[in-house]
């Protein structure tokens, strides 16, 4: 057994998007987890975020384990591939049917639409995947096992727990890598556990320095600006990724709905008239999977299930596929004063279909633009959330646009956990860590996360953790 343990960072290590981390062992054998795009003004460091390509040496990695399928933990598979990777993809089993999904909408939109590459690129991902169970250890090789445990953050998200058996006096190690955590009371999914033990642990830092809003608190934001667009017949547009946000929102606007239509002091609004817009082909497939994929929602959910309800597929939903239905609805509601709920991709609103209802809505005063999840630096959708309160403008594709729009910032929606729920992630464990080692997170939220933790102590010694930012 090498003794020589080293983690390496390919992207994620200065940032929040472009994921990607080495477990090497000794010169000759390493493991990666996640192989993320870099978004916005991001970059590896050693090229531009439009150029992908894997600029690090592959020969030695001999498996890929997923996290997750967003695309900043996943977007870069493709070039790993193309790079000669063909080893084992592991991920669990909910993210080995949306991972195809993911790459095949990727590689249109990134690299070719040509049917025949798509095609090529599917067939030999798939042929890579490993589905693994929650809870089960892998053996990957050289004494390295690993193991997925749910992380509440998107169906199918995991942190890995990565064993390295000793040969000689010394213990077994324990290296921890979090991916992306979510909160607890999250929307349909079940709330993460801590493990059991780590003695190094790679933790995102996304929300480092943030206390996001209760349940309750960001769900009475949401109903307020909902009445808001029922009084005056606006448009609320939520720029939401196609996995995980899109489904926790329709599950909220599902309960929002039954309350209002049934809730005497709601039903002086026409609740019954809000229609929710999914203007994603994507999105759409992913919520089929969801609701596919039942036995991993959480006890809430399966009770609602049980009283007949389908907080995936209710009454007022429409999905729009086709282009032209997309240009069609965009019209429509420009011209007609309708109360609407439009949830539609990129989430940071750096293309896809919410540009357009963008520039055909912003400048109208009853339109809201309602802001759930992280916006990136360099992003659309970062400038829309920082300049918008402000009555200031923002650049599109076609032109620059003043912002009339509402802009609200729900942060109780992000699927990432606070602060406080990563304090607690690390507090938790029977046997904590001697090294913290944070990512995916700004510079002011690692060193406010890295404050936090230094409070902290570790198992063994009684000490504060070792903290490396």
């Amino acid at each position: 057994m090498k003794d020589r343990l080293e983690i390496i960072h390919h992207g994620g290590g200065e940032g929040v998007t472009g994921s990607c981390h080495e477990l090497r062992l000794g010169t000759d054998f390493g493991i990666l987890v996640d192989c993320g795009l870099f978004q916005g003004s991001e970059t590896s460091g050693k090229g531009a975020s439009d150029s992908p390509e894997i600029d690090f040496e592959i020969a030695h990695i001999r498996a890929l384990v997923v996290t997750h399928v967003h695309l900043d933990h996943v977007g870069r598979i493709p070039y790993l591939l193309a790079a000669g990777y063909e080893g084992p993809i592991y991920c669990s089993e909910p993210s080995a049917l949306l991972l195809p999904l993911v790459i095949e909408d990727a590689v249109k939109v990134g690299v070719s639409r040509d049917r025949g590459l798509v095609s090529r690129v599917l067939k030999r991902l798939k042929g890579q995947v490993v589905p693994l169970p929650y809870g089960r250890w892998q053996e990957v090789g050289s004494g390295l096992s690993v193991k997925l445990k749910p992380a509440g953050h998107i169906l199918g998200s995991a942190y890995v727990e990565c064993r390295i058996c000793a040969t000689g006096p010394r213990p077994d190690r324990r290296v921890v890598f979090s991916g992306d955590l979510g909160a607890p009371y999250s929307p349909l999914l079940p709330a993460p556990r801590s493990p059991y033990r780590a003695d190094v642990l790679v933790l995102e830092s996304t929300y480092g320095d943030r206390i996001h809003e209760d349940r309750r608190a960001r769900r009475a934001t949401l109903k307020r600006v909902i009445e808001r667009a029922l009084r005056d017949r606006g448009v609320i547009l939520i720029p939401a990724f196609s996995i995980g946000r899109t489904q926790e929102l329709l599950y909220e606007l599902e309960e929002l709905i039954h309350a209002g239509a049934n809730t005497a002091a709601a039903r002086d609004l026409p609740w019954n008239e809000l229609e929710i817009v999914v203007d994603s082909p994507l999105a759409s497939r992913f919520t089929e999977v969801y609701r596919q994929l039942k036995l991993y929602w959480d006890n809430e959910a399966h009770r609602k299930l049980r009283s007949g309800r389908h907080p995936l597929s209710f009454e007022q939903l429409t999905t729009v596929d086709a282009h032209a239905d997309h240009l069609g609805t965009v019209r429509y509601l420009q011209k007609t004063a309708r109360p609407c709920v439009v949830l539609a991709a990129s989430g940071m609103c750096s293309g896809g279909r919410i540009v357009n209802y963008l520039e055909a809505l912003i400048g109208d005063k009853r339109t809201d633009i309602v802001f759930v999840g992280y916006q990136a630096r360099g992003t659309c959708g970062r400038a829309i959330q920082q300049y918008g309160p402000q009555g200031g403008y923002v650049d599109l594709p076609n032109g620059r646009q003043t912002i009339a729009a509402g802009v609200h910032t729900i942060s109780g929606y992000s699927a990432h956990a606070d602060q406080a729920n990563l304090l607690s992630f690390v507090k938790r464990m029977r046997h904590r860590p001697a090294m913290v080692r944070l990512v995916h997170g700004d510079a002011a939220a690692k060193q406010e996360l890295a404050r936090r933790l230094s409070e902290v102590n570790c198992d063994a010694t009684g000490q504060p953790l070792c903290l490396s930012i």
